[in-house]
């Protein structure tokens, strides 16, 4: 029996196909796109998770259609609500533990797996970008497991700029990449649309180890320069974080985990995709005190070359979506392998407001670290907290989570204040709700008055260009009885693996328009 190709060779058969009936060869059409030789050929090999916007540039250039998909970002989502949900649903492991892994397997030499890796766009971008400059990645286990093995010399000047450009993560190269060369060049960081996020802090903690970067955001780049008498000096280190963020914590790791001295964290952030780096340069065989708090205390290695494997954690945020979409549809859910240590504070404000959830024992992830639990959503009348809801750093209320709020508020009798002090405009983004008949009153871009319960209504909307947002008006649409639209979904689809096909296992009504 002939052995079935997979969707990745099937396309690399029609692309190299195509290229030959032109007369061109790899070279020629890498020039015609704006990519490298090397990525053709490994499009045509099979090799590489080709994005939807790379097979609209290949068929653009052949002058034919490759396959009859749209581009995702097109991707609209037709919602008939009003349905009661029912059933289970697992929870998958974290798209922000994966991203950082995957900057952090630049740091080994040796074969990196990762087990049950979220397959969502911002991993896949991650992975083109990592391509591109020489990383072999390859998925296998009926592609839930990915095998990373890094060069000794990486081909920066064939980085996929249109791939790094979509994503904030490109950030978290700078911490393994300062180890490698004197100077590089990074493009610079996309990502949601939350308003203009600093990425000094990155730079003032990267500075500890020699890191100069000019940030020259006009021309679209980072060009960093490393001090090697900064980087090679044998004193310990002692760094102050100025923002308790997530990303910079994993840079720093990253940047600490090849200094072959002692490093130390103040104001380290202890949230959950931070942990699973934490674990994972463990396993690389870095010493790491103060796991889970604010202070990290770092002894890196001179080299990292070991054969490892690592199971990311599972993602709260995913299980607070689904904790939002039983609530507001007033339904009787069962989420699975949700991550309690992370879920604590939210799950205590949902039960002032009269929420019913029970849990069951706690056991552990597959990497053996992070606590588990299975949550049990009892259909709730819930009502408005007495004071404001705002996110804290862990063990704080999430900031990814505080969005879902304005959705549970709406669903909650009495008034609710949701402060969003984080992001500059977040805020803004609840009024999208209005247009579902909630009551909403803008104080600021920060602050909203949510009252309820609403008297949900279809609508037609373009989705928010920021994630959770965009999730938030989706269970939204699912508590509205008739049809809803919800346009151009890329957001949703960069941070959730087949979210809307998962809630329709529970019971909804959610259709892919493509194109439209």
């Amino acid at each position: 029996m002939a052995k079935t190709r997979t969707y990745q060779e099937e396309i690399g058969l029609v692309v190299s196909n195509m290229r030959r009936e032109k007369g061109l060869t790899q070279a020629q059409l890498a020039d015609m796109i704006g990519t490298s030789q090397s990525a053709i050929h490994r499009i045509e090999k099979g090799d590489q998770n080709t994005s939807l916007e790379m097979i609209k540039k290949v068929s653009s250039a052949l002058g034919g259609q490759i396959l009859s998909i749209n581009d995702s970002s097109s991707q609209s989502f037709r919602v008939n609500g009003g349905r009661t949900l029912s059933g289970t649903i697992t929870i998958n492991t974290s798209k922000n533990a994966a991203v950082g892994l995957l900057c952090a397997s630049l740091l080994n030499r040796g074969r990196t797996v990762l087990h049950h890796v979220a397959r969502i766009e911002e991993v896949f971008r991650i992975i083109e970008v990592l391509e591109s400059i020489g990383v072999k990645c390859r998925w296998f286990n009926r592609r839930r497991d990915l095998e990373i093995i890094t060069p000794r010399e990486l081909k920066m000047d064939e980085l996929d700029l249109d791939a790094a450009r979509k994503t904030r993560s490109i950030i978290m190269f700078l911490g393994p990449l300062l180890h490698r060369y004197q100077s590089f060049k990074l493009p610079y960081a996309g990502g949601c649309s939350l308003g203009t996020r600093t990425v000094d802090p990155h730079l003032k903690a990267l500075s500890a180890f020699g890191l100069e970067v000019d940030a020259k955001c006009n021309a679209g780049f980072y060009e960093a320069t490393v001090n090697q008498a900064e980087l090679q000096s044998s004193e310990d280190k002692r760094i102050v974080l100025i923002e308790r963020g997530d990303t910079v914590t994993e840079n720093v790791l990253m940047a600490a985990a090849l200094f072959p001295g002692k490093t130390i964290v103040i104001g380290a952030s202890p949230n959950y995709m931070v942990q699973d780096v934490c674990f994972f340069l463990q396993k690389l065989g870095v010493k790491i005190k103060g796991i889970g708090s604010t202070t990290l205390e770092i002894e890196g290695l001179e080299k990292i070359d070991e054969d490892v494997e690592y199971y990311p954690s599972e993602d709260p945020i995913e299980a607070m979506s689904f904790i939002a979409a039983a609530l507001v549809t007033k339904s009787e859910i069962t989420i699975s392998r949700a991550p309690i240590e992370f879920l604590e504070i939210e799950l205590e404000i949902l039960r002032s407001m009269c929420a019913r959830i029970d849990r069951s024992e706690e056991y552990y992830s597959f990497n053996g670290e992070t606590r588990l639990v299975d949550l049990m959503i009892h259909k709730s009348e819930l009502i408005a907290p007495t004071d404001k809801i705002h996110p804290m750093p862990f063990p704080g209320l999430n900031i990814d989570n505080l969005p879902f709020f304005s959705v549970i508020a709406a669903t909650a009798t009495g008034r609710t204040l949701i402060h969003d002090w984080v992001f500059e405009n977040r805020a803004i983004y609840s009024t999208y709700l209005s247009n579902l008949n909630a009551k909403i009153e803008l104080l600021d871009a920060h602050r909203v008055y949510v009252e309820g319960p609403t008297n949900w209504h279809p609508a037609e909307l373009v989705a928010p260009p920021a994630l959770r947002p965009a999730v938030v008006v989706l269970i939204a649409m699912l508590a509205a009885p008739g049809v809803s639209i919800l346009r151009n979904v890329y957001s949703i689809n960069r941070g959730y693996q087949n979210f809307a096909k998962r809630l329709n296992h529970l019971g909804a009504d959610i259709r892919p328009l493509s194109g439209i």
